[in-house]
């Protein structure tokens, strides 16, 4: 458990490290937009590639932290929906399940 912990802990730092990279695009800390209009086209392009990176990044996030809560509780390693134990095969591949293989298909 606690070497699930861990990874999960590391994912998160990782993915806060992404998302402050992604606002400090959206931000334009890097400058403002190019003068040449071709190239202002392909920034707002790249902006709205950046804006669907920073919403899966949030959202993978999102339940990083719930499985990281689970963790604490004393009940990660139970599927949330059945209450049966995860196998632990699936939170090896997906440390963030919350639900069993049974559960997910369902």
């Amino acid at each position: 458990m606690t070497n699930r912990k861990s990874e999960l802990e590391t994912l998160r730092a990782d993915l806060t490290a992404r998302l402050s990279r992604y606002e400090a695009h959206q931000h334009r800390e890097g400058g403002a937009l190019d003068k040449d209009f071709e190239e202002q086209a392909t920034q707002t392009q790249n902006d709205e590639v950046v804006d669907s990176l920073e919403t899966e990044t949030r959202s993978e996030l999102a339940q990083i932290e719930h499985a990281l809560a689970r963790i604490d509780n004393g009940v990660g390693d139970e599927c949330e929906s059945c209450g049966e134990a995860i196998d632990p095969r699936r939170l090896q591949v997906l440390p963030y399940t919350t639900v069993c293989v049974d559960c997910a298909e369902d």
